[in-house]
C-alpha cells in the first residue's frame, strides 16, 4: 500500500516543482502558492455552500484558474522547458463576469458585515484570503521579478468578483 506522505518535508523545506534544490517552506515562494491554495479551497467551501447555480459555475472556473496559477507560482526558476505562462484572457474573464453581476448587484451604501447567509459569508472569507495571497503574490513579483505578469491583476480582480459574488449570495437568502 502506498503511503500519502513522503517524510522529505519534516526538516521544513520543499522542493519546487521541477526543481531539485531544497527551501525552506516560509519561503516568499511557497508562501505565495500555499495561500493560493487556501484561498482555493476556501472558493470551494464557497461554491458548496452558493445557492446560485451562477455563482457555483463562476466559482469552479476560478478554482480551475487559480490551479494554474499555483502551478506557475511554485515553479522552479531553474525549470526548463517552461510552461505556458498564465494567460491575460483569464483576467478579462473575471471582468466579464464582473459585467455580467453589475446589474443584478445594488452598491452597498457602507460597509458590509458578513454573515447575511452561509454563502456569502465564505465568500466574504474567500475574499480575505485572495487579499493575502495578492499581498504575498505582489511582494514576489516585486522582490524577485517572478515573470507571470498576469498574477496580481488576476488576484485584485477576483477579490472584486468574490465582493459581488457574496451580495448576489446575501440577496439570494438562505
Amino acid at each position: 500500500m502506498s503511503k500519502f506522505y513522503t517524510g522529505r518535508g519534516d526538516d521544513g523545506t520543499t522542493t519546487l516543482w521541477r526543481g531539485r534544490q531544497r527551501l525552506a517552506k516560509y519561503d516568499l515562494q511557497p508562501e505565495a502558492y500555499g495561500t493560493v491554495d487556501e484561498a482555493q479551497a476556501a472558493l470551494g467551501l464557497a461554491r458548496a455552500l452558493a445557492r446560485r447555480p451562477r455563482t457555483r459555475e463562476m466559482l469552479l472556473q476560478v478554482q480551475r484558474d487559480l490551479h494554474a496559477l499555483m502551478a506557475e507560482l511554485a515553479l522552479s526558476p531553474e525549470a526548463e522547458p517552461r510552461p505556458a505562462p498564465f494567460p491575460a484572457e483569464r483576467v478579462a474573464g473575471l471582468e466579464e463576469f464582473l459585467a455580467e453581476l453589475t446589474p443584478e448587484v445594488a452598491r452597498p451604501e457602507g460597509f458590509v458585515v458578513p454573515g447575511d447567509s452561509m454563502a456569502g459569508a465564505a465568500l466574504d472569507l474567500a475574499r480575505t484570503v485572495v487579499r493575502r495571497a495578492e499581498r504575498i503574490v505582489t511582494r514576489l513579483v516585486h522582490e524577485r521579478q517572478f515573470a507571470s505578469a498576469q498574477a496580481v491583476p488576476y488576484l485584485n480582480r477576483l477579490s472584486s468578483l468574490l465582493f459581488v459574488l457574496a451580495r448576489a449570495e446575501d440577496a439570494a437568502g438562505e
